[in-house]
């Protein structure tokens, strides 16, 4: 029996488990099992490790996709560049790091958006974060990072003029703001500048509606969740884990 899992909290919201058990279901994939090990903080991921029989693969979600490269035996050099892992392999108790939430996110958006000439502010600059802009530097999309804790990068204060909007027409939500069950938590933009050529990509997609998404959605832009995502790079993680 192969046991896969998901770290990260907290897990109430969480997609990956729901997805691979009907995956393992549908496809008819034998001895397999898919857990939820939500926990704090990492003091004792080790042992989680090391006690769970017969563990193969792991998703990382919020808080630790940063802080999860420290307790890795290797990163794959993509996700060691964007600094953010949320795909581990488990070989001989060595554990492998890479990023697949940087495909996810990219393939998407290119099926999304009608062109690449676009500027984007990304809203945000943890661990999905990191693998957003990875994606956006490869489509050749410039960008600007918002954040409220970072004093490198735009504080919401320095975006509340009309002309940040007109040049930068895409808007990506990586914090997770507005997940459930704090549904009617928003980042703080000014959603009175977006228009009907504007669009508007939250990470998040439970709800499926976010407060963020709905108040864009006010404005006519253009609007997509997190879901597809989501779908993408589990799929890719399963490559990963099987490869």
């Amino acid at each position: 029996m192969k046991v896969f899992g998901l770290i990260g909290y907290p897990l109430g919201h969480s997609f990956s488990k729901d997805y691979f058990i009907k995956k393992f279901s549908d496809e008819n994939i034998q001895n397999c099992l898919y857990k939820n090990f939500e926990m704090e903080s990492l003091n004792n991921f080790k042992s989680l490790v090391k006690d769970q029989k017969n563990l193969s693969g792991l998703n990382v979600t919020i808080p630790f996709k940063e802080k999860v490269l420290e307790y890795l035996d290797h990163v794959d050099d993509i996700a060691k560049e964007i600094g953010s892992v949320n795909v581990i392999k488990i070989i001989d108790n060595k554990l492998f790091g890479y990023n697949s939430d940087y495909l996810g996110f990219k393939s998407t958006l290119e099926k999304w958006l009608p062109n690449r000439s676009f500027n984007a502010l990304v809203l945000g600059s943890g661990g999905s974060s990191k693998a957003i802009c990875f994606a956006l530097k490869e489509l050749g999309i410039e960008f600007e990072i918002v954040s409220t804790s970072n004093p490198l990068f735009l504080s919401y204060d320095d975006i509340k003029e009309r002309e940040i909007y007109t040049k930068n027409k895409l808007i990506i939500n990586s914090t997770p703001l507005g997940m459930y069950p704090d549904v009617n938590s928003y980042p703080r933009i000014q959603y009175n500048f977006l228009d009907k050529n504007s669009y508007v990509y939250d990470l998040v997609y439970n709800p499926t509606l976010t407060t963020f998404l709905s108040k864009a959605k006010e404005s006519k832009s253009n609007i997509k969740n997190g879901l597809e995502m989501l779908e993408s790079q589990a799929i890719e993680s399963w490559n990963i884990w099987n490869k």
